[in-house]
């Protein structure tokens, strides 16, 4: 085994153990834990403000760079999928809106 094999089983093995211990840091406590108000209302906003730091880059650049023309399938897909999600509400119906849109432009179109 070479110095790389032994500092990539180290680093596994290391990760490995620090994930279990902060994973497991709240049922090593006899007392119940109780959050803040405060942190409460802020975890309700987590997950949209994760999906928007990951999704909205995906959307409005290429190859790291803002898009700089109109004539980009992803937009007109964004705008299709929020639309249905403010008339109807609906998670599935929002992708399948953005999808069936940006498909055929980007597909058949090559935008």
């Amino acid at each position: 085994m070479g110095d790389t094999d032994i500092w990539t089983v180290v680093t596994i093995v290391g990760m490995a153990l620090i994930t279990v211990l902060t994973r497991s840091f709240f049922f090593l406590s006899s007392k119940p834990w109780t959050m803040p108000a405060w942190v409460q209302r802020g975890l309700q906003f987590a997950p949209v403000a994760a999906i928007a730091a990951v999704v909205l880059p995906e959307i409005v650049t290429t190859q790291g760079h803002l898009i700089t023309t109109w004539q980009d399938a992803r937009l007109f897909g964004l705008l299709a999928g929020t639309a249905w999600f403010y008339r109807r509400r609906g998670v599935l119906g929002t992708i399948l809106a953005g999808m069936a849109v940006y498909l055929p432009l980007h597909l058949g179109l090559g935008w």
